[in-house]
């Protein structure tokens, strides 16, 4: 079980990955298919790493992001290369920051969508100054969307896949 545990929290530090892609593999790969199976995590454990795993990369991210800026500054490429990029972040996250505070960069993370995530929301509201404590709430409450989200459709899918009728017409042929 420490294995999955393991690779689960690595899928879920992936850029533009997280619990978006560690969620399915962990219930659709790594789950039991009844019940309770020896080495095999249930989809609550699953969803449980990948909740733990994502908040703690947002805050990580949010809290590197001032020493890496100052140390990243001084640096010519740096300032041609990588602030186009965070301008970028920026740019996604500031119309919810500004339109909804807390909750605008809560569902920015939330939504499983390609751009948004923990990684862009911490940079986006590092770079327009939001504080360490609201940026905790948003990201948990983000994190929490998203899995929530991610877990049903995927859920949703793995009752498709099993159903007992499936079964039988596989085994038929």
């Amino acid at each position: 079980m420490l294995k999955q545990i393991v690779l689960l929290t690595l899928v879920t530090l992936v850029p533009a990955l997280e619990l978006r892609a560690s969620i399915p593999y962990g219930i659709l790969v790594g789950s039991p298919r009844w019940g309770i199976t020896p080495g095999l995590m249930p989809w609550w454990m699953v969803v449980g790493v990948c909740i733990a795993a994502n908040t703690v990369l947002g805050m990580a991210v949010f809290w590197v992001m001032g020493p890496a800026m100052r140390l990243a500054q001084r640096s010519a490429w740096f300032r041609r290369r990588v602030c186009p990029l965070l301008a970028g972040a920026q740019r996604r996250v500031k119309p919810y920051l500004d339109k909804y505070g807390l909750w605008g960069v809560a569902v920015f993370i939330g939504v499983p969508l390609p751009g948004s995530g923990v990684y862009t929301g911490a940079v986006g509201s590092f770079l327009l100054g939001m504080d360490r404590r609201r940026f905790a709430v948003a990201n948990l409450l983000g994190v929490l969307m998203a899995a929530a989200i991610v877990t049903a459709i995927t859920l949703g899918i793995k009752a498709g896949i099993e159903l007992p009728w499936l079964d039988w017409a596989i085994k038929k042929r």
